[in-house]
């Protein structure tokens, strides 16, 4: 069984920054691709970016790509979020997900799933 903990969230002004985190334990990330995915109040929760197994592949949502940074390091068993010119649009709870595969899943199937971490973006 893989645990997934996110951190790194918080209260930020928009045009400011946040680096989320998530730790797996029970399986290295080396074994995962990983993704962030988010839900804003009252919405579904969304895809926001995926990395695969061995890090080398990434995708993001349109929303926001140039902005987000997706990365992995399997020696710390982590992968994280560099946000970057954040504004009240990307006010959500920020999930971190997993599965044993080797390319980026981009849809809300991964075997594993964190309890999320608060971002808010005051505007």
């Amino acid at each position: 069984q893989v645990q997934l903990v996110e951190s790194g969230g918080g209260l930020v002004q928009t045009g400011g920054s946040l680096r989320l985190s998530c730790a797996a334990s029970g399986r290295t990330v080396s074994n995962l691709a990983m993704a962030w995915f988010r839900q804003a109040p009252g919405k579904e929760r969304e895809f926001v970016s995926a990395i695969s197994l061995n890090g080398r592949m990434t995708s993001y949502a349109d929303s926001v790509k140039g902005r987000f940074t997706i990365s992995k390091d399997n020696a710390k068993s982590s992968a994280y979020l560099q946000m970057n010119s954040l504004g009240p649009e990307d006010t959500a709870v920020y999930y971190c997900a997993a599965s044993p595969r080797t390319r980026p899943l981009t849809t809300d199937d991964h075997d594993y799933w964190g309890q999320g971490t608060q971002v808010t973006v005051a505007s």
